[in-house]
């Protein structure tokens, strides 16, 4: 095993690093011995104990993407064989009925931070925002196809989703487009029964919001007669499933005309006659309804923060569209509710929740809270890999 550079660290990131932390950060880097490159791998050290390897940048305010914490450990195409079989082995147990639409890695949730691998049918979407995934990404593709291919899987093409922001910060290009052999762009997939239009191309993030598989479901199960209004619907995700559950109406709302025309196309492919469409910014729509006229509102809204200096304002926002909900719902209808913003932690998010229902006086009776879908885990021991809250609940009147 040729011989890595040394990033020798502070007393204050020793700590980190030792309760499971997978990112060094540059204010905490020392001394480099050495002359490391983006994306080579390299040990980090405190004095002279071993802490850790993995991907060093030279610019990013994470100056190592953490892989192993084992020394004698090469990081080669063994390696990432023996993380690949792993995360593949997870899914075929939590993801049995969704193997085909289903995030198959999911960055440091899997060992592997700065990649991230969706699949829709036969076409793997990847997205890399690490210099040294970026480096070995022939690799990486051929041994995840490997893996797959081995176990019965048809899996084929490789579509690479490079385009976001987030690798300018190791000094990486944007671009997208398929990795050796061309597949088809658009995909439709079946998610828990309910098939659905997935632009990989062009659509969000890799193609389709598949963390919410498991929370669309638990919509699914309780719109049975209800009258269902599903606020920033994009493309039809909840509103759907509630068609799905036999809800006696679903009015699907987004401000996007292109996200309600994909919307519409999937209802279509359902065969779904339940569903109207609402093009209008969820604010001000919320605000002509009438008290009482439906019984379960969803909020699934964008992101309103993505990073911690925003939060205040962020948390305004998701106070106004919970109280203008809760206003609106008949007594003892139902709020399903969230945010995918790491930003807004659970304990903020549910203080708003409770101003909300103060301010409405009304009484929040929990039914369900929930994550993020199992093919996105949550590792306890590293903050940044939990990021969605999902809340259900009757809303009652003061008691």
């Amino acid at each position: 095993m040729t011989k890595r550079a040394v990033i020798r660290i502070d007393e204050k990131g020793k700590p980190f690093l030792e309760k499971g932390q997978m990112w060094l950060f540059r204010n905490n880097v020392k001394e480099v011995i050495g002359s490391p490159v983006d994306g080579d791998a390299v040990d980090i050290y405190c004095h002279d104990q071993y802490l850790a390897t993995g991907f060093y940048s030279e610019i990013s305010h994470i100056a190592v993407r953490i892989l192993t914490h084992h020394k004698e450990e090469a990081i080669d195409r063994v390696f990432f064989q023996k993380r690949f079989a792993l995360a593949w082995n997870y899914r075929r147990r939590t993801e049995r009925n969704n193997l085909d639409n289903c995030r198959l890695i999911f960055g440091d949730g899997d060992g592997l931070g700065g990649l991230t691998v969706d699949r829709y049918n036969d076409v793997l979407v990847a997205q890399i925002i690490s210099a040294g995934m970026e480096k070995r990404k022939d690799m990486l593709y051929e041994t995840l196809l490997d893996v797959l291919q081995k176990d019965g899987q048809n899996v084929r093409y490789v579509y690479e989703r490079n385009d976001v922001r987030a690798r300018e910060k190791e000094g990486l290009s944007l671009y997208k487009g398929f990795w050796k052999e061309k597949g088809s762009t658009m995909q439709v997939i079946q998610e828990n029964g309910l098939r659905l239009h997935v632009d990989i191309e062009n659509g969000q993030k890799t193609g389709y919001f598949l963390d919410q598989k498991r929370n669309r479901m638990i919509v699914r199960q309780i719109a049975e007669g209800l009258r269902v209004c599903d606020c920033f619907t994009h493309t039809g995700g909840f509103a759907l499933n509630a068609a799905m559950g036999k809800a006696a109406e679903v009015s699907a709302v987004d401000v996007s005309a292109e996200a309600l025309k994909e919307a519409k196309a999937n209802a279509l492919l359902n065969h779904l006659d339940n569903v109207s469409f609402v093009q209008a910014d969820v604010f001000d729509y919320l605000d002509t309804l009438e008290e009482g006229q439906f019984d379960c509102i969803i909020l699934d809204p964008p992101a309103f923060t993505k990073n911690r200096r925003t939060a205040d304002h962020a948390y305004q926002g998701y106070l106004t569209i919970n109280r203008k909900a809760m206003r609106v719902l008949r007594n003892g209808g139902y709020l399903a509710t969230c945010s995918c913003s790491r930003y807004m932690e659970n304990a903020m998010f549910e203080a708003m929740l409770k101003e909300a229902s103060a301010d409405e006086h009304a009484v929040l009776r929990q039914i369900v809270v929930s994550q993020q879908n199992a093919d996105h885990p949550v590792v306890w021991t590293m903050d940044e890999t939990s990021y969605l809250k999902f809340y259900v609940f009757q809303v009652l009147p003061q008691w």
